[in-house]
């Protein structure tokens, strides 16, 4: 997720959902007006009110470094696994063996 907030005020005026491509932004604003972080969404609710319908969410801020760091060792456990089930089912093809003469 990318959060678009502007640098005055830190008012959020846009998110985008950086696996899905879905954005949604309150107004346009001119890129150098805004500061822009990523995060993951922890929890979201939306509220039904009177005056209008009330979403919220609730976002926590994800260091580049460290997610690429997790990735890296999600990456290194899935080819370990991987690695795992080929020796379990014998590694890599078994040599063709040599058909049999046919005698007709």
């Amino acid at each position: 997720m990318e959060v678009v907030q502007l640098r005055e005020n830190g008012e959020i005026i846009g998110l985008h959902d950086l696996e899905r491509g879905i954005r949604y932004t309150l107004r346009e604003v001119d890129r150098a007006a805004v500061d822009l972080w990523r995060g993951t969404v922890r929890e979201c609710s939306v509220t039904k009110a009177r005056s209008g319908d009330r979403t919220t969410l609730s976002v926590v801020t994800v260091d580049a470094a460290e997610s690429a760091a997790e990735a890296l060792l999600d990456a290194d456990a899935a080819a370990a696994a991987a690695k795992a089930e080929s020796d379990r089912w014998g590694g890599a093809a078994r040599p063709q063996q040599d058909a049999p003469e046919r005698f007709w």
